[in-house]
């Protein structure tokens, strides 16, 4: 067991469990696995294969199945067993350097993997007929390219006349760090390989005309692989678009409607196994006037066409959902109250059963074709990321542990939970993170963070913002869900829909003194951080209190009236907010940056500049606006980084930086700067 893996040299070399799929049988789970690649400067993804037995039961130790300069990405099965997977890695078989990922295949009884598809723009997303063993999978092809040669001709064509401009026509230009184009996903589909040493079948382009309406677009094939289930883009006006779900017959091409509706979108289509239906999220943006955003589990009856909502009666929002193995019932994963549960949809009594009792957070659920068992992730904020096996017909019930390829970890200090009751009325929860030493002789300092989403839950273990790495430095963490959380039902919602700044703030402050009030703490030694929507309470905080010692504003948004033409899909934005022109009053009401006068507390900055969610342009605003008022700042600029900090040798700063301005303003150490900055 790794004991000092809070050290940071320690921690970027942990393996990390990022995935789990159950073979068509039930009898193989396999993950991919990241690791620190040989140079250190990059992580690198190889799969793993996993015991379904617990060591108790006999289970094997987790043995590695990949290896390559590239890595490998996503995973799935044929129904003989076989595992195809996405990789960069080139073909030995051809002499063709690949432009992006292409589709492998690892055969079932082992032996070496070859590729068996690939594209000029690479291969995406992929889904198997879980009966006949189609494949359908997405790749980006330039407009106009009627075929593959036709797409590489026009690819050659770019490069050579050195062209890197894109024409855009509609909304999103960019996407989280990407940019959008000038080639969109396409999908296509393929028979299955024929025999043990071939390729898949001819890929079979379904949507020649698709343009933009598949960016991002889930899909799944029914069992016999007739029907090619998809999201499809409409266009609603002003730029922004609605998510519908359309039916393609995977022999003919030909396209209808299934799911639409102006009022809501819809995603991450699921058919039964017995086919006769599909199940859907549907979700709301919600209304500037009216309600809140909102989402649910939808079923759609394929014969008729007819849908129902799952959970009538409930407030859960589905955030992960599978079918049981005889399509009788539905396993959702739904953040609540601070956790993140499994749960049991039955089809015809609508009875909903939560079968986690714990405080864990599942992902990645896989029920067993017995119907005896539901695998999963499972992580929560004392425990990184494990593969488990649920009792599928549980009620509250424990997970069996199985044998994992990541890393198990020893806390430095223990978790707790505090509550308080706020000025409305309402309750407020968080995670509480304490270090080892922390008693009423030897109070630790607080830090406050505050998660980003805003539509999120605190619930589970994050290799980005690890509190522990801050408890073995002597820091209490407080993880708390304010307004605006998920898993506390819509009120908690409607309480700061449109008034982030005010409502949430207040919620803060609460559940602060709460853990001001114990023994434990040290209220005299309080710090506070958080990104994204975290980091933008953190610029709101800086001008609406002077009782933190020291702040870290993260990939955060300051001036609202900016952000919101240039961030990368504004109209979800909008649904909210409305736009600075037509409707200023909730950006007076909720802008940072008009409190910058007011700002007394230390600050660092930081922002990476490939970050389109939140644009540098942001972080930009508020360092120049911190200078203007001459606030004791700090500005932690990634030239390459995103929304996240991603690569080894830059997480490492980040964590050392924070470290440093926590010491200095908290402790009240000299400065020492990062030595490699």
């Amino acid at each position: 067991m790794v004991r000092s893996w809070y050290e940071l040299p320690e921690y970027v070399r942990l393996r990390r469990v990022n995935g789990l799929r159950l073979s068509p049988d039930g009898t193989r789970l396999v993950a991919p696995v990241s690791g620190l690649a040989p140079d250190s400067t990059s992580f690198r993804s190889a799969l793993w294969e996993i015991d379904v037995l617990p060591e108790s039961e006999g289970g094997g130790a987790p043995r590695r199945l990949t290896r390559s300069a590239k890595g490998e990405g996503t995973v799935g099965f044929l129904p003989d067993g076989s595992v195809l997977f996405t990789t960069g890695r080139p073909d030995p078989e051809s002499k063709e350097e690949g432009t992006g990922a292409a589709l492998w295949l690892l055969p079932a009884d082992g032996g070496e993997a070859r590729q068996v598809a690939s594209r000029p723009g690479g291969i995406g997303s992929f889904t198997v007929a879980r009966n006949s063993g189609l494949v359908a999978l997405t790749s980006k092809t330039l407009p106009g390219s009627q075929d593959e040669e036709a797409d590489k001709q026009a690819r050659k064509a770019r490069e050579e006349a050195g062209v890197t401009a894109i024409l855009h026509e509609t909304l999103p230009v960019r996407s989280w760090d990407s940019d959008v184009g000038p080639d969109h996903p396409r999908h296509f589909v393929a028979d299955p390989p024929a025999d043990d040493d071939a390729r898949l079948g001819e890929l079979r382009d379904l949507t020649p005309d698709a343009g933009t309406a598949l960016l991002n677009a889930g899909a799944a094939l029914s069992p016999d692989g007739g029907l090619l289930l998809t999201e499809w883009r409409v266009p609603v006006g002003r730029g922004a678009h609605r998510s519908d779900i359309v039916a393609i017959d995977t022999a003919t091409g030909e396209r209808r409607t299934l799911a639409s509706d102006p009022d809501h979108d819809f995603g991450g289509p699921l058919v039964s196994p017995d086919g006769r239906h599909v199940l859907l999220v549907r979700g709301s943006e919600g209304e500037y006037d009216g309600e809140p955003r909102d989402q649910t589990a939808w079923l759609i009856d394929l014969a008729t066409g007819q849908g129902r909502d799952l959970l009538p009666e409930h407030e859960l929002w589905p955030r992960e959902l599978a079918w049981a193995a005889d399509s009788g019932a539905v396993f959702m994963v739904a953040d609540e109250n601070g956790r993140r549960p499994v749960f049991r949809i039955d089809l015809d009594s609508g009875e909903v059963t939560r079968i986690t009792g714990d405080h864990g957070a599942y992902s990645n659920i896989n029920p067993s074709p017995d119907g005896r068992y539901v695998y999963a992730l499972r992580d929560a904020w004392d425990s990184p990321p494990a593969p488990v096996r649920l009792a599928a017909d549980a009620t509250d019930g424990q997970p069996t542990r199985l044998r994992t390829p990541g890393s198990e970890l020893s806390m430095p200090g223990t978790l707790t939970e505090i509550e308080t009751t706020v000025d409305d009325g309402t309750r407020v929860r968080a995670w509480l993170v304490l270090p080892e030493e922390a008693s009423a002789e030897s109070p630790a300092p607080l830090m406050l963070w505050v998660h980003g989403g805003p539509y999120m839950s605190f619930n589970g273990w994050s290799w980005r913002w690890n509190p522990w790495l801050l408890a073995a430095r002597g820091y209490a963490v407080l993880l708390p869900d304010p307004a605006l959380s998920t898993g506390y039902g819509q009120d908690m919602l409607r309480r700061a829909w449109g008034k982030w700044g005010p409502r949430t703030f207040a919620d803060v402050m609460a559940i602060t003194d709460a853990a001001e009030a114990r023994e434990d703490i040290d209220a005299e030694r309080t710090a506070m951080m958080g990104g994204s929507f975290g980091g933008y309470m953190a610029n709101w905080i800086a001008g609406h209190t002077d009782r933190f010692r020291a702040i870290v504003s993260h990939a955060s948004l300051w001036g609202l009236d900016a952000f919101s033409g240039t961030t990368d899909y504004p109209p979800v934005w909008e649904h909210e907010f409305g736009t600075p022109v037509e409707r200023p009053e909730r950006y007076t009401l909720n802008s940072p940056h008009l409190r910058a006068s007011d700002i007394r507390t230390p600050m660092l900055v930081i922002h990476g500049d490939k970050d389109y969610r939140v644009p540098i342009s942001e972080g930009l605003r508020l360092w120049r606006d911190l200078m203007l008022h001459e606030v004791d700042a700090k500005f932690l600029y990634f030239p390459d980084e995103n929304h996240w900090i991603l690569t080894p040798g830059n997480a490492r700063i980040w964590y050392e930086t924070v470290f440093a301005f926590l010491d200095h303003h908290v402790h009240g150490k000299e400065w020492s700067r990062p030595e490699l900055l």
